[in-house]
């Protein structure tokens, strides 16, 4: 016969917690049940789904021209040369080290001191809409992010792996794409998933710059409802969203590490 489990203070504090988030979960739902509103539903349900696509796309498009961008930087980083691993770490150390919403600030309004300078070169055009500012800000910041988790992954592949290769006389570049890079890229699947999750949760601050994203336009329907409900819902979203993407990912991380597992 088992032996129960002791009632240690560890034990008793996580079914309090998990017995507060209990009650807070079913106060929200009754909250939601007592004040629906087909009204409300009807007229704000079609821009909170225009909102998300909004975000979505703001995301997705950062992620991959972030991708791209990282290359160079990771590139620079691991590069034995001052001349390029030196503005590669700059690089990285100033995005990593300062808020995404500076970030934003910086390019949105700080470029806007410029305005002569840019139309002299006909960049104003681009400046000047928020969602090209928006789309450059998260590409720089995710880039940074993404050239470190890709710098860890490719030196976490044991040095053994290149000595084997130049051994049977494969060039660096052949090295890096048959070899080093598949390993490298399973050891940053779950890092590179947290960034993509930390991105979508970021990306609430374009709504400060009047992109209307999930966010701004759940900003926007409160001003005009002074509902407090419509926060509940744009967080319900953004829930649905991570959870999503936290499947997929464990889905594609347990299908392409299928080959480790015993």
């Amino acid at each position: 016969m088992p032996l129960a489990r002791p009632w240690t203070s560890a034990r008793v504090t996580g079914l309090a917690v998990m017995a507060l988030w209990l009650v807070v979960g079913v106060g929200i739902i009754l909250f939601l049940v007592a004040e629906w509103d087909p009204e409300k539903i009807d007229r704000y349900a079609p821009r909170y789904f225009s909102g998300l696509w909004v975000t979505i796309s703001l995301v997705s498009i950062s992620i991959v021209l972030g991708a791209i961008v990282s290359v160079p930087v990771t590139a620079g980083r691991m590069s034995s040369n001052r001349w390029l691993s030196g503005p590669a770490y700059c690089y990285v150390y100033f995005f990593r080290g300062t808020p995404l919403i500076a970030q934003l600030f910086l390019i949105y309004y700080g470029l806007g001191e410029f305005r002569p300078q840019l139309q002299a070169i006909g960049l104003w055009g681009f400046f000047r809409d928020p969602w090209n500012c928006a789309i450059l800000a998260f590409t720089l910041n995710t880039a940074a992010y993404q050239a470190e988790i890709l710098r860890g992954a490719i030196q976490s592949v044991p040095k053994g792996q290149f000595e084997g290769a130049q051994a049977l006389g494969m060039t660096r570049l052949l090295t890096y794409r048959k070899i080093i890079i598949p390993q490298a890229m399973i050891v940053a699947l779950r890092p590179y998933g947290n960034e993509i999750i930390l991105m979508v949760k970021g990306s609430a601050i374009v709504a400060i710059i009047t992109v209307f994203d999930l966010f701004g336009e759940t900003r926007r329907a409160y001003s005009r409802t002074f509902d407090f409900q419509t926060y509940i819902w744009a967080a319900i979203f953004y829930l649905i969203i991570v959870e999503v993407l936290r499947n997929l990912w464990n889905v594609l991380e347990n299908r392409l590490t299928r080959h480790l597992k015993r």
